[in-house]
Formats: C-alpha cells, sequence, structure tokens
C-alpha cells in the first residue's frame, strides 16, 4: 500500500495495526440467536403492535379471525366466545379443527404443534385449504402461544378429541388422545395472556364484544355465542352476560345500528359483488353500505376478510374512485358543468360508509394488519362498485340528482374557503363571499365589532334583520356542534362547522393561533332560552375553552340572554327571561285586566323587532361574560372535563351529587 506521495509504507506500521486491541465488550460471542417463540416474548410490538390494551386485545382478534376463517371457508357456522374471570378467553368453533397428525418435515411433532411453536406456518399461505383468510394459523395462533401465560387447545377431528397445554408459547403436555366424542368438531382455543409481557391489563368485556358483533355483521352466514362471567360486567356496564348475534342484513345492518334516525341527503344503499377473475374463478368479493348525512361527522369503517383495517389501504382507494367517478359521470350525464370540480373530499364529506372485502392472499402493513396495500384490491373494488354505482343513480335520477347537489355544494364550500385562506375582511363595495352561511359587517376595525353565533337559518334569519348591519355579524351554526372535549384530533379537523367558525374568526387555532388576527371584538353565543339552547351554547363554550383559550381569557367570548317570555296587557310588553322573571313581573300589571302570555319556541320565532330589542341592541341588551379564572384553573378543568369529556360515568356521578339542587325541573 502506497501513501500520499506514492512511496510504500513500512511493514512495521502495518504490522502494528494487526497487533491492535479489538474493540472492547462487542465480539461473536455477543451475537444472540433467538429461536422459536423467543423473538416475540422478547420484542412483542413487532407482532402485535405494542403492549397496551388494543395490543391485549389483539391477541382475542388473532384467535378468533381463525374461526371467522372456517365460517367463511362454509366449513363452521357458529362461533363460541366465552370471557371467563381469572382473564380466560375461549374460542370455540365447529369447523375442521386444526390437524394433529405428524407433521411430514417436523415429525413426530404434530402439525397441531408446529403451528402452535413456529412462526410462519400453517394452512393459508396458498390457497389449497382457504380461498380467503383474515387470521394466519402460525402467524396468528404461535404470537398469542408466545404472548400467553397458559393455553390450551382442544381438537375434534374424526369423532376423536385431542388435547394439549402451553406455557408461555412452550407444550407442557404432549398431545393426548382424550377419547372418542360424538357431535363434536371443530377447535377450541383457551388462553390468559401473561401478566409478565402485560402487566395488569386485563380484557374488556365491552370491547370484546362490539369486536365478536362486528364479525358477526360482517359474515352473515355466522352466529357468534357470547358469553361472559357476570362478575365481570359493572352495574353501568350494558354488555350482556350472554348473546347470540347473528345478523342476515350484513353490513346494511351494522350502518343502520351506528347512524340510527340521522338526517339522509338520499336512501342508504348497500350491495355486494364478486370480483372476476382472468381463469374464471372468482377472486373474492366486496361488500359495503353507504348513507350521506345532512349533518353530523361522516366516516369509512373498512375490513378486509372480516379483519377491521382502521388505517384503510387500497380497498378503500378503489371505493372512493368508485363513487367519485360514478357521480361525475352522472353529472356530465345531466349536462351539470359543476360535476367536474367534485373531489372525493367533497363526497366523502358526511358520508358514512362500511366496506367490506374478501381478497386471496391480502398484503398488510404491518403484522397488525391496520393497512391493506394489496395493490389489486383497488382495480378489483373499482370495478365491482363502479357498474352497481352507476345502476343505482340511473334507477332513481331525483335522487341521484339531489346526491349531486349535496356534493356540489361541499365543492364550493372547499373552493370558497381556499379562495379566502388568510385573507383580511374588505370593504362593503368589495365584499367576498365568506366561510358557510356567514352574513359578515361593514366596519373593520375589529374592537368595534360583534359576531353572532346563532342555531340554525331560521335563527339566522331573525338575527339578520335585527343586527346592526354595520358593526354586527352573523354566523348560524346547523344544529348542535361537536363536542370537542369527547371528539378526536381528526373528527375535530374535519367538522365543517367549525371549519368555518374559525375561519370566520381568523385568528386561527392551535400553533397558527393570533389573537392580532381575530376579526371582531367580541363573539357572542346566542341560542334559544331552552334546555337545547343551553346545550348548544355548552357545546360551544367547551370549543372556546379546549381550543381558542386565550379568546377566553381575554373576555371575547359572551353569552347572550333572549327573553322566553313576552307579556302583554293592552299596549304595554314586558320580557321575562324565565318562569320566576315571569311571575315577578306579572305583579307589575294592573290586576283587573287580562295579561297575555306569550313562550317563544326559539329565536327564529322572534319578530326581527324584539330580537333586536331584547338581545342585540347594544343599549339594551344583557351580555354575560365568559370566564375562566386562573386561580380556579385546576377546577375548571376538571369540571369540563367530567361534564362533556369522554367518560359518562363522571356525568353519572355529578348528577346524583347535584340531584337535591334541583329546584324546579321542566320536562
Amino acid at each position: 500500500m502506497n501513501d500520499l506521495f506514492g512511496a510504500p509504507k513500512p511493514k512495521r506500521q502495518e504490522q502494528a495495526r494487526d497487533d491492535a486491541p479489538r474493540e472492547a465488550g462487542y465480539s461473536a460471542k455477543d451475537i444472540e440467536v433467538l429461536e422459536g417463540l423467543e423473538p416475540v416474548r422478547r420484542r412483542p410490538g413487532m407482532y402485535i403492535g405494542g403492549t397496551d390494551e388494543a395490543a391485549l386485545h389483539h391477541l382475542a382478534a388473532e384467535i378468533i379471525d381463525n374461526a371467522m376463517d372456517e365460517a367463511v371457508a362454509g366449513h363452521a357456522s357458529f362461533i363460541e366466545v366465552s370471557l371467563e374471570e381469572g382473564d380466560f378467553l375461549t374460542v370455540r368453533d365447529n369447523g375442521r379443527g386444526i390437524p394433529v397428525d405428524p407433521h411430514p418435515k417436523f415429525k413426530p411433532l404434530s402439525a397441531l404443534e408446529v403451528i402452535l411453536t413456529t412462526l410462519h406456518s400453517g394452512g393459508k399461505f396458498s390457497d389449497k385449504v382457504y380461498e380467503t383468510s383474515g387470521g394466519l394459523h402460525g402467524v396468528g395462533s404461535s404470537v398469542v402461544n408466545a404472548l400467553s401465560a397458559v393455553l390450551e387447545v382442544e381438537v375434534a377431528r374424526e369423532r376423536v378429541l385431542w388435547k394439549q397445554s402451553y406455557a408461555r408459547g412452550k407444550p407442557v403436555t404432549k398431545l393426548e388422545n382424550a377419547g372418542p366424542v360424538q357431535n363434536r368438531r371443530g377447535t377450541s382455543i383457551r388462553f390468559r395472556p401473561d401478566p409478565e409481557i402485560f402487566g395488569a391489563l386485563h380484557f374488556v368485556p365491552a370491547r370484546l364484544y362490539r369486536m365478536c358483533r362486528s364479525k358477526a355483521y360482517l359474515f352473515r352466514g355466522v352466529q357468534i355465542r357470547w358469553s361472559c362471567a357476570p362478575a365481570l360486567l359493572g352495574p353501568k356496564d350494558e354488555t350482556p352476560a350472554e348473546a347470540v348475534l347473528h345478523f342476515p342484513g350484513g353490513l346494511r345492518d351494522s350502518l343502520e345500528a351506528d347512524i340510527g334516525t340521522s338526517g339522509r341527503v338520499i336512501p342508504l344503499w348497500a350491495g355486494e359483488a364478486d370480483f372476476p377473475a382472468a381463469n374464471g374463478t372468482r377472486a373474492g368479493r366486496a361488500e359495503w353500505a353507504v348513507a350521506w348525512l345532512e349533518g353530523g361527522e361522516g366516516f369509512v369503517h373498512s375490513y378486509c376478510n372480516t379483519v377491521p383495517t382502521s388505517q384503510g389501504g387500497t380497498h378503500e382507494a378503489g371505493f372512493r374512485s368508485a363513487l367519485l367517478k360514478g357521480l361525475r359521470a352522472w353529472g356530465e350525464h345531466r349536462g351539470n358543468r359543476r360535476a367536474a370540480q367534485v373531489t372525493a373530499e367533497d363526497l366523502l364529506a358526511g358520508m358514512a360508509a362500511k366496506l367490506s372485502v374478501f381478497v386471496r392472499d391480502p398484503q398488510f402493513q404491518g403484522q397488525t394488519k391496520e393497512k391493506l396495500t394489496s395493490p389489486e384490491a383497488a382495480r378489483l373494488v373499482e370495478a365491482a362498485l363502479r357498474d352497481r354505482f352507476d345502476h343505482f343513480l340511473a334507477g332513481d335520477p331525483a335522487q341521484a340528482d339531489n346526491l349531486l347537489a349535496f356534493a356540489i355544494e361541499r365543492a364550493e364550500e372547499r373552493l370558497r374557503r381556499r379562495e379566502l385562506k388568510d385573507t383580511p375582511r374588505k370593504s362593503a363595495t368589495r365584499r367576498l363571499r365568506l366561510p358557510g352561511k356567514l352574513a359578515d359587517c361593514t366596519v373593520e376595525d375589529a374592537a368595534r365589532t360583534e359576531l353572532f353565533l346563532v342555531e340554525g337559518d331560521s335563527a339566522g334569519g331573525s338575527a339578520k334583520q335585527a343586527r346592526d348591519r354595520s358593526i354586527q355579524a352573523v354566523l348560524p351554526l346547523r344544529g348542535k356542534i361537536l363536542n370537542v372535549a369527547s371528539a378526536s384530533t381528526e373528527k375535530l379537523r374535519q367538522n365543517q362547522e367549525l371549519k368555518d367558525l374559525i375561519e370566520a374568526l381568523g385568528c386561527g387555532v392551535g400553533e397558527r393561533f393570533d389573537r392580532t388576527r381575530l376579526r371582531y371584538g367580541r363573539v357572542i353565543i346566542m341560542t334559544d332560552a331552552d334546555v337545547d339552547g343551553a346545550h348548544i351554547a355548552s357545546l360551544l363554550m367547551t370549543f372556546f375553552y379546549r381550543e381558542l383559550p386565550e379568546l377566553v381569557r381575554h373576555g371575547h367570548v359572551y353569552l347572550a340572554q333572549p327573553p322566553l317570555y313576552r307579556l302583554t296587557q293592552g299596549a304595554k310588553s314586558i320580557y321575562a327571561m324565565d318562569d320566576t322573571d315571569r311571575e315577578r313581573k306579572a305583579r307589575l300589571f294592573k290586576a283587573s285586566s287580562k295579561i297575555e302570555v306569550s313562550r317563544f319556541k326559539g329565536l327564529g320565532e322572534m319578530p326581527p323587532s324584539a330580537l333586536k330589542e331584547t338581545t342585540m341592541d347594544p343599549t339594551k341588551r344583557v351580555l354575560l361574560k365568559v370566564v375562566a379564572a386562573p386561580e380556579e384553573r385546576a377546577q375548571t378543568s376538571e369540571l369540563v372535563e367530567s361534564l362533556m369529556g369522554r367518560k359518562p360515568e363522571l356525568r353519572f356521578q355529578f348528577i346524583q351529587e347535584h340531584a337535591r339542587s334541583v329546584v324546579d325541573l321542566d320536562i
């Protein structure tokens, strides 16, 4: 070897380098080779996503999925899922049963023991045994076995019962012939998750029951028999101790149960279709149920081979593409040029849908199977749905036009928001179209202006007529807004009503919040003077407290005080806020003449002149400022969480503690 100038280096330097000491503490003896199921116990997160509650219940899902595969393949008609005291879960089916004969490659081990102790073994890597499958014996079952303190398996095949027990992935008994059995077949697996892996976590009956219910919806041919030890159910737990889950309507029944009586743009659309394969055999199938809702949050719940894909995937992409292309084609057929501006975002807004596909050899992102990545799934789903969606639209042109108008409205709102993003309010002569149904004011000085938040178009119409157009703006909100204290970040981000409100305020939210850009000095919540109005006001105050706390701290948020009654005697009229105020003010009239009492059903029922005089005129109205005292921050936060948070038991506790303080309950 030569140095930089071409001269050979002395040999003694090379010898010195050869004799240099090795890196301390790192040699061949430090390289570990994990065998069997030891990698699963060392790194469970690589196989089930972690060691939290979701991962714990993933163990149950893996075993139930294996039983579901037998049902979907036509070999099992029922599945029994039983949760016992001591955190034992038993899943039994009446399918063919896991093979128990010696495995040809691993003799004398049985196929059952190979499946439960060896990763990447099973009968689902080809389509010879299962046309489609969600679980994988040897991936799912072996991982569950590795992470269970105890696992007991029984297999009934050819009228013979076989038994074997395991502990932390290792067999503690040999495969035993337990004798002949009559009228029984299939596999039963009873296991208890290992506390060394999951700590103090336990199975949650409600979560397991929802899982079973979801599986029964996904395959209408199966009956799932649920049971749970009564001692595991709390006094407030609505989970039944026993139930037989069977839904002949499939996903239609499931979606109907989820959305209830919510208003719909068009009737619910549901169907199913097989996927044609190149060789003439079926490549799988799809089932779907879709509804577009007038209000509220939309969602898409998708599944592949009965496995929930919470992060979507290629099957959802094909689903969206089929709907979008179909609706655009309908718009073109009707000569509506605006249909071309509709995007998937516009069509999916307010859409509640469930999609279930069965495909051969599905490819998932990660062991927890939360996202389908099979490239062909997008093509298969789009081809299956597109033709049927076209027929659905053509079969009822009036409803198809309603859906198209709904999507176009969403598209125009989206384009307006893009146009108005970060744009300051223009003068009256250069006014832009504003977010939602905002009727803006003309004065640009934020310190002098007010924004009234009202419920619905009816109240909005009265408020717009009663306002001072120069300094008062009105934004009608559609019904009850999202409860931000119990909603996910994703739901908050997608909620259209809150998007319009944030855009109207102009100050941004979160990291983009800038109070100097607030477009109104006062934000006034003006709702009906009844229980529903109080609820809406509570939801709005929760939004400001959680998402825009600086507006509360600096005194920008107010509550209007509209009257509930009007008392009239001759030419004299007096307004009363509530029942107590009505009785007090009735004494101000002459006792000799009759008093006419009118109860306002809502702000929309009030004449604009009355609304202005009582609630909107700055010289006559009463406003309540919404404040959050810094010294009571902890108490305020606790109260908001108790009354508006995700735990209904806290609200129930609050009601119990304060029930005696209710003096007059108007039902």
